[in-house]
């Protein structure tokens, strides 16, 4: 009987296998829900327990616009594991704990990504899903054992493809071979992927994530993992990846509420001379030049005995601590090195002092006293006060690090009253998060995944690194797409001031979202911008999907979009953004947004990191002046659309641009 006809019977089979499938992962549910914490025994145990029993039950909830498999193997191995096994987003089992659907991110499931005519690695079969909502519409048999190739999968294009409202959504059917390797890296190694728009990079870091939880899961789940974003608005775009894949215990923060959100702005190239990694020695000196040389000892009176410590004793308690410690806990061991020294004049006295009199003296007016004048209590915001309203601290605290003229520039002008009432920008957060870390060692996570990380200035990364001291880190950027006046060049220098220095970079460049025409029409922009990298190259041809209309009409544009399936984006210079969010009478995307809406107007300040199937791009001169690195920020606006591409323009394009 001829395959197209058997088509019909072998879906309608792979249908009652996900009926079967989604049976048990309910009864799974049903199963951690009747769990109770009660035998936990105390009170803690029991809410340590049950906060475990809920995050199980989370994991397990079914998504019913989305099948629990997406691809089938016909194994030849000889093993103990089905021959037949079904990859899907989660494990699920019957009740008689046999397999119905394997975790994609388990062993054997690798084979679905890899395994190739020349390297079958044990399948001789492999059969990709189509779906629409949660059910099976279609399926595509790749036979991996005659060594003929394959060639492409037409579910596999129609799924990267398929146009998409809402967040952006997991690729666990369609992560690529060299993608899959980025994914599956070690643990311990940290990896910096060099993505050209369209390549998946943030897709991959947060697949990683998810695939380092499965492996590591009791020691990530001590250390913690943590997802770092350019704002909230992208973090709410990428929030419901890893949920989908069974990962709800997951922190996401942006680089401004890790590091504290700043109340003030200030001139680019202050921000950036603060970013400098130039400033670490200049807040070590700040720092520790609060520490004074002793000039008088202690004498500790109990009853009619006075007990000494002379100065010189003290200044070499303080010589011997200075440097060799942070600075909190350099204090605390200098109080207790001179109550020591107290206890041993009272030993010689032929007393016998037990610990509750170490701790009396210690907490003493006389040995605080010497302490307080000698290494004084301090917060960052008291260090970093001094250092940019005194000219004279400045100097010191700089030497030759900083140029006089530098030193200016980073003295305010009219300086608050007092550290309390200072108004901290962005880029005095990381100098006090570096100061914090000098008073008292910043806490590691497990792994860290970050971002746009091209945008970061060597003080965040500085900071972001702290996080990942004992752990380590997914590093996920463009330097083609930097558009902060402190973008770094190479990803080396991230890794160095992110303390990864060993770390692996890798690169994408071959796209799957962004349209070749697109692409290659944005991609005009590189020799300008980035020199040094190869232009993206794109898997989609894309004819037709770009449309650069000169003295077009928006409204035109916005309704012939509408008429199409998929999300719109209309990224407008950020002076127009109100003016043109009127005139369509359609929300604005802000920097907290969370809604989701087909029609957005998008500052083009915002954009980055996000995609919309149809993108109306509104005066391009605009944009590229609105910045430094305008034409950087060009290249990351039209690098947002999925589907087509529409360029509307009253003023003469940017010359890169027009050339073509």
């Amino acid at each position: 009987m001829p395959v197209d006809q058997l088509a019909p019977d072998i879906l309608a089979s792979e249908q009652a296998h996900l009926a079967e499938s989604r049976k048990a992962l309910q009864a799974m549910r049903e199963h951690a829900q009747s769990l109770s914490s009660d035998a936990a025994g105390d009170w803690v145990s029991q809410q340590i327990l049950q906060s475990l029993l809920d995050q199980r039950v989370a994991a397990l909830a079914d998504h019913p616009d989305t099948p629990l498999f997406f691809g089938r193997l016909d194994r030849n191995a000889d093993d103990d594991l089905p021959r037949t096994i079904y990859v899907g987003r989660r494990h699920v089992h019957d009740g008689h704990s046999k397999p119905l659907v394997i975790d994609w991110r388990a062993p054997v499931s690798r084979a679905f990504y890899q395994a190739s005519p020349g390297d079958p690695m044990g399948v001789h079969l492999r059969r990709r899903f189509g779906y629409h909502g949660g059910k099976l519409t279609a399926f595509e048999d790749e036979p991996l054992d005659t060594g003929a190739d394959v060639g492409p999968s037409r579910i596999l294009t129609e799924e990267i493809e398929r146009p998409r409202t809402g967040p952006m959504r997991d690729i666990v059917a369609t992560i690529q071979p060299d993608q899959d390797e980025i994914v599956r890296s070690d643990l311990g190694t940290t990896v910096c992927v060099q993505g050209a728009p369209g390549t998946g990079k943030t897709a991959v870091g947060l697949h990683r994530a998810a695939y380092l939880l499965f492996t590591h899961r009791e020691k990530l789940a001590r250390a913690g993992v943590m997802i770092v974003g350019p704002n909230k608005a992208f973090l709410s775009y990428i929030s419901s990846v890893l949920p989908a894949l069974g990962e709800v215990k997951v922190d996401q923060t942006t680089v401004a509420d890790m590091l504290g959100t700043p109340g003030a702005t200030e001139e680019p190239e202050v921000a950036a001379l603060k970013g400098s990694a130039r400033m670490v020695d200049v807040l070590e000196r700040a720092l520790w030049a609060h520490i004074v040389k002793p000039t008088e000892g202690v004498v500790y009176t109990q009853g009619v005995y006075r007990f000494r410590v002379a100065d010189h004793e003290v200044r070499e308690i303080v010589a011997s601590l200075r440097g060799t410690t942070r600075y909190n806990p350099g204090r605390d061991a200098l109080t207790q090195r001179i109550a020591h020294l107290v206890l041993v004049r009272m030993e010689q006295r032929g007393e016998s002092p037990d610990d509750r009199v170490h701790d009396k003296v210690a907490r003493s007016k006389e040995v605080k006293a010497v302490v307080e004048s000698v290494w004084p209590k301090l917060t960052p915001q008291q260090v970093l006060f001094k250092l940019l309203s005194d000219p004279e601290f400045l100097a010191k605290a700089a030497r030759s690090d900083l140029t006089a003229e530098e030193q200016q520039l980073l003295l305010w002008r009219k300086p608050y009253r007092g550290a309390k009432s200072a108004k901290w920008t962005a880029a005095d957060a990381a100098l006090l998060d570096e100061l914090n870390d000098l008073m008292e060692r910043t806490p590691s996570l497990g792994h860290l995944v970050v971002d746009e990380a091209q945008d970061l200035s060597e003080m965040q990364l500085r900071a972001l690194g702290r996080r990942c001291r004992t752990g380590s880190a997914t590093v996920l950027g463009d330097l083609a797409q930097g558009t902060t006046p402190w973008s770094v060049s190479s990803w080396e220098t991230v890794l160095k001031h992110l303390g990864q220095a060993s770390g692996e970079v890798t690169e994408l460049t071959l796209g799957f979202r962004v349209p070749r025409e697109v692409l290659d029409y944005a991609a005009r922009l590189l020799p300008s911008i980035a020199p040094h990298l190869a232009a993206p190259r794109s898997l989609r041809p894309g004819a037709g999907s770009l449309s650069v209309r000169p003295g077009g009409s928006l409204t035109e544009a916005v309704t012939q979009a509408l008429d199409k399936e998929g999300s719109i984006g209309v990224i407008v210079p950020d002076a127009r953004v109100d003016e043109i969010a009127q005139e369509l009478g359609a929300p604005v995307l802000g920097p907290d947004s969370t809604e989701d809406h087909r029609l957005l107007v998008v500052p083009a300040s915002l954009v980055k990191g996000l995609e919309y199937d149809h993108v109306i791009v509104v005066e391009p001169a605009d944009i590229v002046a609105a910045e430094t690195r305008g034409l950087a920020r060009l290249y990351v606006v039209l690098t947002r659309a999925v589907t087509s591409l529409t360029v509307l323009h009253d003023r003469p394009l940017p010359e890169q641009l027009a050339a073509g």
